[in-house]
């Protein structure tokens, strides 16, 4: 991950169930666990509504 990543403190990986390990990279849009490598998009909301 980049410099522009930001730890997500007090959260849990779903799939290893360890503390702390989830990295939020905004660029990319992306959250990426440490321990395991498990990795999710996400999708921003930029606040818009239909």
């Amino acid at each position: 991950m980049r410099d522009t990543a930001y730890l997500l403190e007090g959260l849990r990986c779903s799939s290893c169930l360890a503390d702390n390990t989830l990295w939020l990279d905004l660029e990319p849009g992306t959250v990426e666990c440490r321990e395991c490598g498990q990795g999710a998009l996400i999708v921003a909301d930029d606040g818009e509504e239909e």
